[in-house]
């Protein structure tokens, strides 16, 4: 199944977190938090202003994004959790760092 968000939603993919600290300790799942990081899977057209244009995304798909903890709606597609969230709800897209 395909997702195609509406107006100024994106559909982001959870990155997994690392489950072993630095020092070796293995967490369990049921003491990790969430991942507030994710790539973006799918992005709405954005949204319609007042004139009638449309303000497109900033955000594009493949795009890694930093969001809120409780930020989105999960939803499972396939067997797989996914979160559809506004756009205004993502706080940064992360980059690779180039200069090292």
């Amino acid at each position: 199944m395909k997702i195609c968000p509406l107006h100024d939603r994106v559909v982001v993919r959870r990155q997994e977190q690392e489950r072993r600290t630095a020092a070796g300790i293995v967490i369990p799942d049921t003491a990790a938090e969430k991942p507030d990081h994710g790539e973006v899977i799918a992005v709405g057209p954005g949204t319609r202003l007042e004139d009638g244009r449309r303000c497109e995304p900033d955000v594009k798909v493949g795009d890694r994004v930093l969001f809120g903890k409780y930020a989105g709606t999960a939803i499972k597609v396939e067997g797989e959790e996914l979160l559809v969230m506004r756009e205004a709800d993502l706080l940064a897209v992360a980059t690779a760092d180039s200069a090292s």
